[in-house]
């Protein structure tokens, strides 16, 4: 059964030869264009939805807009803007007019450099803290030994409420910094609006969590499968 399953990431064609983007190309005996059919008519069928069909085409459209000299032949990737200016982008495109900003307490500095930035741009803003409500991480069953700060009082973080929080300002769309892994989950999953992610919290990489992929053969060799 596990060899019948996608593993799109081991796909040993060239991009150009891929059969998801070319529909002469060729894929391995996992390929869910090729195996997953229904699966993808399903999907392909969702975008019927009024809502869904705007939202995807002007993600597509930003999409291609982040890339510069599209016009010139032959094609080379030009990529012209950054995670933060899309994301203005896109949601000027949306019509949006009030966006909501979860953040980790330890990027406070980071969220209220953003919120000048969108707040600049004309949108109304909403920004809620991780730690929102106080609730003591007792309430989750933690024990001493397992805090941050042993001996301490420490305030567990609350995606759910950050969540809670935002969807009774109906906020339109949802920005994510930083948020722990696991804690995003929660906040995915429990937000009403849209959400993206500026940032992914990455303590260690400072933020840039693709960067231990970078180093897998050097600072992050402890990572790299072994022969």
């Amino acid at each position: 059964m596990a060899s019948e399953l996608p593993q799109c990431a081991s796909c040993a064609f060239d991009s150009e030869d891929q059969i998801c983007r070319n529909p002469d190309g060729m894929g391995p005996a996992d390929c869910p264009t090729v195996m997953n059919e229904e699966a993808v008519a399903r999907a392909v069928a969702k975008y019927e939805d009024p809502t869904v069909y705007e939202f995807a085409r002007q993600a597509s459209i930003q999409e291609a807009e982040g890339y510069g000299d599209r016009d010139r032949k032959p094609f080379v990737k030009h990529p012209v803007k950054p995670r933060l200016e899309e994301i203005v982008d896109f949601a000027r495109r949306m019509g949006y007019e009030r966006l909501g900003v979860a953040f980790c307490a330890g990027l406070h500095s980071e969220a209220g450099l953003l919120e000048r930035v969108l707040t600049g741009a004309g949108f109304e803003t909403v920004s809620v803290v991780c730690k929102v409500g106080c609730t003591p991480k007792e309430t989750l069953g933690i024990e001493e030994h397992e805090k941050i700060r042993i001996g301490e009082y420490e305030s567990m973080c609350n995606p759910i409420a950050q969540a809670e929080v935002l969807n009774e300002a109906e906020t339109e769309f949802n920005i994510l910094l930083g948020l722990c892994v696991g804690h995003d989950s929660l906040f995915f999953r429990h937000s009403e609006a849209p959400v993206t992610v500026f940032a992914a919290k990455d303590r260690v990489m400072g933020h840039n969590p693709i960067a231990a992929l970078y180093t897998l053969d050097s600072y992050s060799v402890r990572f790299a499968p072994s022969d």
